[in-house]
C-alpha cells in the first residue's frame, strides 16, 4: 500500500477541521431563536457559516479525489444532523405539511378545507392549535378567540402539488405518536444525505466527486432542508437523479422530472436543460411525454376526490408575493432598477424564453445540468424571490456543474428573507452582487477558453500526488 503524500494528508486534516468548525457554528445558528427577536445577530451567524463553508470547499481542492468522496459524505451527514438540534427556526411551512398529512390520513382532501375551517375541528390537537397564553408567540396565527395555530395562512387552502401531498401523507403514516416536528426534520435529513449520494454517483461518472460538497456542506441545506424541513429537498433529490438519467435514458429522466415538479413546481424550469442539444422531435417527446403523463397521473386522484381546485392558494400566493404586480414588494428588483416596473413581467417572459431556446439549441446533451443551471439561475436573477429555500435546487445544480459563482444567488435569497427584516432592500443588493459575480465568472471562463486552456473550476483541481 502506498502512503499518501504528506501535503495531501495535511489538506485532508485541514479540511476536516474546517468542516468541524462549520458544524459547530451551524449548531449555534440553528439553536438561535432570533428570527423575530434578533434577525441581525442571526444574519451574522449565518454569514459565518457561509464563510466557513467557502473555506472548507476551497481546502477540499487539495484533497485527493480518492479520499474526497468519503470526506464529503461524512461532512454532509454531520452538516445535515445540525438541523435536528432545534425546532424549525425561520419557517413554519412544515406545520402545514404535518396538517395536510393528518387530514389526508382521515380521508379528507387537503384542497377542500383551510386549516381554520370548523369542519376540521375533530383533527386539531394542542401541538398544532395551542390555546391561551401560548398564542402570544409572534410565529402563531389566530384562528378564533383563545385559539391559535402554528400553521401559516390558516384561512387559505393548501398550495402544495400532488406528490408533495403524498410525501406529507407518507411521513404522517411512518411517524410514531408524538413525533411532531421531528418527523419532517428527520425526513429532510435523510433526503439531504440521499441527494449527496446521488450527486456523488453522477459526478463519479461525469465530473469530480469533490463538487458534491457544494451541496453536502452548504449551510442552506442544514437550515432549509433539515431544520425548516422544506419539501423542496425531495424535489431536489428527484431532479438530480432525473438529470443524471436524461443523458442516456430520456424517458426515465422525463418521468422523474414530472415527479419532481409534482412535489414543488420549481423543477419545471429544468426542462430546457433536460432538452439540451435535442434536435429531433422524437427525442424531445421522449422527455416531455413521460413528464406530462406522470404529472397528470399524480394529480388525477386529487382532482377526482376533491370538491375544490387542486391549485389551492397558488394564484393568491403569486399575487401576495408580488409576481403579478411588479410594483409590489421586491420582486423583479434588478429589472426595476433598470426599466419601468410595467416592463418587468414581459422582460422576464422574453428573457426566460431566450435563455431556454439558447440552452436547447446550444446546450451539451452530456451535461444537461449545465443548461439547467443557466435557466434556473436566470429565473432567480430575473424574479428575485424572497424565500431562501427556493435556492436549494440551484445549489444542487452548482454541485453538478461546478460553476460556484452561482452560489451567490443562494446567499442573496437568504439576505432577502432574513437580513431584509432589518436592512431595507438587502435582497436587492444581494441579488445585484450575485449577478455581478456570475458575470465575472463568465468573463473569466470565456477568457480562459479563448486562450485554449480550461476555465478554473475549484473542485476539479488536482491534489498533490495526483496526475494532471
Amino acid at each position: 500500500m502506498t502512503r499518501a503524500p504528506a501535503g495531501s494528508a495535511r489538506a485532508t486534516a485541514a479540511t476536516a477541521v474546517l468542516v468541524g468548525a462549520l458544524v459547530t457554528v451551524l449548531v449555534l445558528t440553528v439553536r438561535e431563536d432570533g428570527y423575530f427577536t434578533d434577525p441581525a445577530g442571526l444574519s451574522w451567524l449565518y454569514a459565518a457559516c457561509w464563510v466557513l463553508f467557502a473555506a472548507a470547499v476551497w481546502s477540499l481542492r487539495r484533497v485527493p479525489a480518492r479520499h474526497a468522496a468519503a470526506l464529503v459524505l461524512a461532512g454532509g451527514i454531520a452538516v445535515a444532523a445540525t438541523g435536528l438540534v432545534a425546532p424549525p427556526r425561520t419557517s413554519t411551512d412544515s406545520y402545514r405539511y404535518a396538517w395536510d398529512g393528518r387530514v389526508q390520513a382521515a380521508g379528507v382532501s387537503p384542497y377542500d378545507h383551510a386549516p381554520a375551517d370548523a369542519a376540521l375541528l375533530p383533527y386539531r390537537d394542542d401541538w398544532l392549535f395551542p390555546t391561551g397564553k401560548a398564542c402570544a408567540r409572534p410565529d402563531l396565527a389566530a384562528v378564533s378567540p383563545g385559539v391559535c395555530t402554528r400553521i401559516n395562512r390558516p384561512r387559505v387552502h393548501t398550495i402544495y402539488p400532488s406528490a408533495g401531498e403524498l410525501y406529507f401523507l407518507l411521513v404522517h403514516a411512518l411517524s410514531p405518536d408524538g413525533a411532531r416536528h421531528k418527523a419532517f426534520q428527520v425526513g429532510g435529513a435523510v433526503l439531504a444525505v440521499a441527494t449527496t449520494l446521488a450527486l456523488l454517483g453522477v459526478l463519479r461518472r461525469r465530473g469530480d466527486p469533490r463538487g458534491a460538497a457544494y451541496w453536502a456542506w452548504c449551510p442552506a441545506v442544514a437550515v432549509e432542508a433539515v431544520n425548516n424541513a422544506h419539501a423542496d429537498v425531495l424535489a431536489v433529490l428527484l431532479s438530480v437523479v432525473a438529470l443524471g438519467l436524461t443523458v442516456r435514458h430520456r424517458a426515465r429522466g422525463g418521468a422523474l422530472l414530472g415527479l419532481a415538479t409534482a412535489v414543488k413546481l420549481l423543477p419545471a424550469v429544468l426542462l430546457p436543460g433536460a432538452l439540451s442539444g435535442v434536435r429531433r422531435v422524437r427525442d424531445a417527446a421522449a422527455v416531455l411525454l413521460p413528464c406530462v403523463v406522470v404529472l397528470t397521473a399524480l394529480y388525477l386522484p386529487y382532482v377526482l376526490l376533491s370538491r375544490s381546485s387542486v391549485l389551492g392558494y397558488l394564484a393568491g400566493y403569486a399575487d401576495e408575493e408580488g409576481y403579478q404586480d411588479p410594483s409590489a414588494g421586491d420582486r423583479y428588483a434588478l429589472l426595476r432598477l433598470l426599466l419601468p416596473g410595467s416592463w418587468a413581467v414581459p422582460c422576464v417572459v422574453a428573457g426566460m424564453a431566450a435563455v431556454s431556446v439558447y440552452v436547447i439549441r446550444r446546450g451539451d446533451p452530456e451535461r444537461p445540468w449545465s443548461g439547467a443551471l443557466l435557466v434556473t439561475g436566470a429565473a432567480f436573477l430575473l424574479t428575485t424571490p424572497g424565500y431562501s429555500w427556493y435556492a436549494l435546487l440551484l445549489i444542487a445544480l452548482v454541485a453538478l456543474d461546478g460553476r460556484w459563482e452561482w452560489l451567490g444567488v443562494a446567499v442573496a435569497g437568504a439576505a432577502a428573507y432574513l437580513t431584509g427584516r432589518v436592512v431595507p432592500h438587502a435582497g436587492t443588493a444581494g441579488y445585484a452582487v450575485a449577478a455581478l459575480a456570475v458575470l465575472c465568472g463568465w468573463a473569466v471562463r470565456a477568457r480562459a477558453a479563448a486562450r485554449g486552456r480550461p476555465a478554473p473550476v475549484p473542485q476539479s483541481s488536482p491534489a498533490p500526488g495526483e496526475p494532471r
